[in-house]
């Protein structure tokens, strides 16, 4: 689709005025040496379709850096997302996952080592399920286990659901909220409460005017990592961060 993007591009780049100067058989004859000059060229288009890419990931680097400053404060200063690592870390790093997510899944041993060796990060939470009622439950629960039983209920709730492989229901969090020696009842009433409603609701909006359509998404700092990447890129990241700072 792109090479038959560029060749048209490049088969009508002569100037408007020219263009319409030519008449039918010029214009034809045009194209025709464009088409011939390509096609013994083919290193030409290539060339310019990694011009054309760079310049696209360019733009949406730039584009994500501004939603990423746009909105930092919703980012960096909602009471209500769990705040984990160093809370007065020099580098921020959110992260919007789902506990159905098999990426997010995968990328929570490495936020946790991430957090661990470097000592240095701050790293926020933000409920984010977009995966069906699975998900909903799951983060309903963790949002409620935060509201009821505070920080570390939570993280040790979070970090079980995200090692947990089976079928998300109600029986299960009930056990779940048992083994954590919670109050199972308060937390299963306030799962269906207004907070954790307006809670969801309002990083739902966050992820939809930051163009966040997937799991995990990364803000660190100023830049955004849509999807899993391994360990050390992510350190490469915080580094590359800190000396830019």
């Amino acid at each position: 689709m792109k090479i038959a993007a560029l060749a048209l591009s490049l088969t009508l780049a002569a100037p408007a005025i020219a263009q319409e100067a030519m008449s039918d058989a010029e214009r034809t004859a045009f194209r025709a040496e464009v088409r011939a000059y390509l096609m013994e060229n083919p290193e030409v288009l290539m060339e310019a379709i990694g011009v054309l890419e760079q310049r696209e990931q360019a733009a949406k680097v730039s584009n994500d850096m501004t939603l990423a400053q746009t909105y930092s404060g919703q980012l960096h200063d909602d009471p209500n997302s769990w705040v984990g690592g160093n809370p007065d870390g020099d580098v921020i790093i959110v992260e919007f996952t789902d506990y159905k997510c098999g990426y997010c899944k995968k990328a929570h041993p490495e936020v946790s080592e991430l957090l661990t060796t470097d000592g240095n990060i701050r790293y926020i939470v933000k409920e984010f399920p977009i995966l069906g009622e699975q998900s909903m439950l799951a983060a309903q629960f963790a949002i409620a286990v935060k509201i009821v039983a505070g920080d570390e209920a939570y993280e040790a709730a979070h970090n079980t659901l995200m090692e947990f492989r089976g079928d998300v229901t109600p029986e299960m969090l009930g056990k779940l909220s048992d083994s954590l020696d919670l109050d199972t009842a308060a937390v299963l009433v306030e799962m269906q409460g207004g907070e954790v409603a307006k809670i969801i609701n309002d990083n739902r909006l966050l992820g939809q005017a930051m163009q966040i359509s997937g799991t995990p998404t990364f803000v660190v700092a100023d830049q955004m990592v849509r999807g899993y990447v391994p360990l050390n890129q992510m350190q490469q990241l915080v580094e590359s961060i800190r000396q830019d700072g």
